[in-house]
């Protein structure tokens, strides 16, 4: 079931509110905690039932892990039995090879057997694994569950909240990935048992936000890319850049769109789901735009991969070392494929650049320092989309290419005398199925993200006054009406 569909902005959602609530009303707590845990499998089952098994073991597994973690922290413990026969670090390194092993037996199972068969010319067969939705976010958040119960940050002694802690709907599928003491607090606290009026109409303003930037703004954009990167077989100069900036606005404005939209959501119930975007094409360096864009993966990579690998505390080799890896296992975390590698490479040697840069004391102008950084995150996401390297060089060769430039036909009598240079006059944009229109969307991409408050600085100005009405009703009216196909959000892939 997506965010974006009928089904459950018109039946899901409302009931489950409603029915939450009404349980709540009736001091019925255990029961309202087991209904939203209830609902929230079966938003994950919708999609395909036959994963639900999986994600309930993953849950039953992490659980008994994490109680045996704390239980061996508290220091009234007397040891019986597991804990007492391994070490707190032997279950915690127990628990994290499990939960990487089932990650990489789904996600990563075809791309290992593929390059063996590759190395060695043999002639396994795939396993043609269908990913299970989500299984690369809950793994994650469990993992850094686990790593919180051995540092004893966290103790969950009932199953019912970590169930849904790990399941709440919001934020299952592509998060935030948030931690147990974000959480299990809000759904404690008896004043968020009750209906908020105030929450109600944020959320729902917030939802809508996300609901447009997905169905009017991001699946326009994708019509472009997925030209671009998937149907053309070659590319002329501007349909190039069209097709990378196209890919670069639908994956901001599709999983801010998420994000907002989960934030949204969450704060129907009274829960508030932490930032994961902040104007990431503002940045002014690439560690700025690592702190702007998907928060909680960065802050997951460097609590629980950065930083236990040495951080920047063992020499500069290291820091520079640290940081390579890092991005790298991020970025396959993303895909199974060399070009996310690639692309995870591209970034950590970026940052150990700006921190070279940063080290010698260089500076570099406002505006020269934005254009670097979002041209560099621009071109690197090209390997982020392509599917095959030859999708990629087919994209890049073409925008730093000038043997091939087109512009459109109305120019032709103005600018004629571009044609002794080999610059042709026609349909500039045809390889991508566009019209001149994507120049004006192009641009209202610019301006809306460098020129805009984001959501969450809309939030925290929010107010409840009839203009705020109106702008919900008219985001969420015109996205309605734009829902003519349903499409799934990018990082469902991931």
């Amino acid at each position: 079931m997506l965010f974006n569909s009928y089904e459950f902005i018109f039946a899901f959602l409302p009931i489950t509110f409603f029915i939450y609530f009404y349980l709540n009303s009736k001091r019925l707590t255990t029961a309202s905690k087991a209904f939203l845990v209830f609902s929230s499998l079966f938003f994950y089952s919708y999609w395909n039932v036959a994963y639900l098994p999986l994600i309930l073991g993953s849950m039953l597994f992490n659980y008994a892990i994490g109680n045996s973690l704390a239980k061996n922290n508290d220091e009234k413990s007397n040891k019986k039995g597991f804990s007492k026969t391994f070490s707190n670090k032997s279950i915690l390194i127990f628990g994290i090879i499990c939960n990487i092993s089932l990650l990489a037996y789904f996600k990563y199972a075809d791309f290992f057997i593929e390059n063996f068969n590759f190395i060695s010319g043999t002639e396994f067969n795939l396993l043609n694994l269908l990913l299970p939705l989500a299984i690369s976010f809950f793994t994650f958040q469990q993992i850094a569950y686990l790593v919180d119960s051995y540092r004893k940050e966290t103790d969950e002694y009932d199953f019912l909240n970590y169930a849904l802690f790990v399941t709440f709907f919001p934020q299952l599928i592509a998060g935030p990935i948030v931690h147990h003491k974000e959480m299990m607090p809000q759904f404690a606290n008896n004043r968020n048992m009750v209906k908020n009026y105030r929450n109600i109409a944020l959320g729902i303003f917030i939802f809508s936000m996300g609901l447009f930037k997905k169905v009017v703004i991001a699946d326009t954009f994708a019509k472009w890319a997925n030209a671009g990167f998937d149907t053309a077989t070659t590319l002329n100069l501007f349909e190039a850049w069209a097709t990378s900036l196209s890919y670069t606005f639908q994956l901001y404005f599709d999983f801010s769109g998420y994000t907002d939209m989960a934030i949204g959501i969450a704060l129907l119930f009274n829960i508030k789901l932490p930032i994961n975007f902040n104007s990431p094409y503002k940045a002014l360096s690439i560690q700025d735009f690592w702190r702007r864009w998907h928060i909680t993966l960065s802050r997951f990579l460097r609590d629980y991969i950065y930083i236990p690998l040495g951080g920047n505390k063992k020499g500069s080799f290291r820091t520079y070392s640290n940081l390579m890896a890092t991005f790298i296992i991020g970025g396959f975390w993303h895909g199974a494929g060399w070009t996310f590698l690639f692309w995870g490479f591209l970034h950590g040697l970026a940052l150990s650049i700006h921190r070279l840069w940063q080290g010698l004391g260089f500076k570099m102008w406002t505006w020269l320092a934005w254009f670097i950084t979002f041209n560099f995150v621009n071109i690197t996401w090209v390997f982020f989309r392509a599917k095959e390297w030859n999708d990629a060089i087919k994209v890049l060769g073409a925008m730093f290419s000038l043997d091939n430039i087109m512009l459109p036909n109305f120019l032709e009598s103005k600018l004629a005398f571009l044609k002794s240079y080999g610059i042709e006059f026609g349909v500039f944009v045809e390889s991508i199925q566009a019209d001149k229109y994507i120049v004006v969307w192009l641009l209202l991409g610019f301006i809306i993200v460098l020129a805009f408050k984001n959501s969450m600085e809309k939030k925290d100005l929010f107010k409840l006054r009839i203009i705020t009405s109106i702008s919900s009703a008219f985001l969420f009216v015109y996205a309605m009406l734009s829902l003519n196909k349903v499409s799934e959000f990018l990082y469902f892939n991931f």
